[in-house]
């Protein structure tokens, strides 16, 4: 009988996948979360309407990552994910609340009119906020490292609460306000595009200082990440990292005052895609930091060769239908109501 593991590092290939499926979901529900954390301080009603049309055909899909992130963590990676959970139910629990509450308020304030158009629009903003907090506050707590016994989390309810992970909470806010921001100067025009860019402007700041925040705090907290990035010649070979970094900052910057509509969203994108591999090679190949490896996690060999074969199927399959829906709705948005 063939037999997949004999010819393919299955962990590895299951590790890469579930981090790609984790930035994919960070890249694309982060616009659409950043649009509804700046929803509320649109300058009008008709700034509103363009802001959810921007987003309304995406944003169910883009959360098709989240679940393919997790159930492949469920699935191939079955220790971890029974660590990882009891660790992290509370804020876990409340980020997929706040997701559900902003997918209500979307569908309901399409339909709504005067003081309930009022509160959906709130509702709307309120979701997004708290689950771009959790998500933050669940990364906080996940780079600290979790507490395992043999096999079991070992700490307690509220081990996630603390000032590090709130401060990675508020970080994430801002970043993904960045990606909103500049998602929508892509997609619309006259005002709403000028407030957009002024809200940009305004939170690429924060995002650089959190960011060398958590930088510098990596390496303080833990000596493994130090040794991993501070030793030679290592060093020589991760600085192009943190380079990169600042000159996307400088050049997102540059262009978000010269009037560029396209660049900015795509200099943001480059600014996370830098941040999150810094975090992938700090925490390399830990899958519970710092005490369960991906390989001492993986399931059993058939398991992940089966559910191979049926990623590589649906993935292109998924990845096809959001290119297409992506194409269709490219373009600027108006404040119809289309949805």
């Amino acid at each position: 009988m063939f037999n997949l593991a004999e010819f393919l590092d299955l962990p590895l290939i299951w590790y890469g996948l579930i981090a790609t499926a984790v930035f994919l979901y960070v890249l694309l529900d982060g616009f659409d979360l950043g649009v509804g954390i700046l929803f509320p301080f649109a300058p009008s009603d008709s700034c509103r309407d363009r802001m959810m049309n921007s987003v309304a055909p995406f944003w169910d899909g883009n959360e098709t990552w989240l679940v393919l992130g997790g159930g492949g963590l469920f699935a191939a990676f079955p220790l971890a994910y029974a660590i990882i959970m009891p660790a992290l139910y509370m804020p876990v629990i409340l980020m997929l609340l706040g997701l559900i509450f902003r997918g209500v308020a979307f569908e309901f304030r399409f339909k709504a009119t005067g003081k309930s158009r009022r509160f959906w629009d709130y509702s709307f903003h309120f979701g997004s906020l708290v689950a771009t907090f959790m998500q933050g506050i669940v990364l906080g707590a996940f780079v600290q490292g979790i507490k395992v016994q043999g096999r079991s989390f070992a700490g307690g309810a509220f081990d996630w609460l603390d000032a590090y992970s709130v401060m990675v909470g508020m970080a994430l806010v801002f970043g993904y306000a960045l990606l909103g921001a500049t998602w929508l100067i892509m997609k619309t025009d006259g005002i709403t595009q000028n407030w957009a860019r002024k809200c940009a402007e305004y939170v690429l700041g924060y995002v650089a200082i959190f960011i060398g925040i958590v930088s510098i705090s990596m390496p303080v907290m833990n000596a493994h990440v130090k040794t991993l990035w501070f030793s030679t010649p290592n060093i020589f070979y991760l600085l192009p990292i943190p380079v990169c970094t600042a000159v996307m900052f400088v050049m997102n910057w540059r262009n978000l005052h010269r009037g560029r509509e396209y660049s900015p969203f795509f200099l943001s994108i480059g600014i996370f895609l830098a941040g999150y591999l810094g975090l992938g090679i700090s925490l390399f190949p830990w899958l519970v930091p710092f005490a369960v490896s991906f390989r001492q996690a993986a399931a059993a060999p058939e398991s992940q060769s089966l559910l191979l074969v049926g990623t590589a199927v649906l993935l292109p399959v998924i990845l096809g239908y959001m290119a297409y829906c992506y194409y269709v709705f490219r373009g600027k948005t108006s404040d119809e109501a289309l949805y």
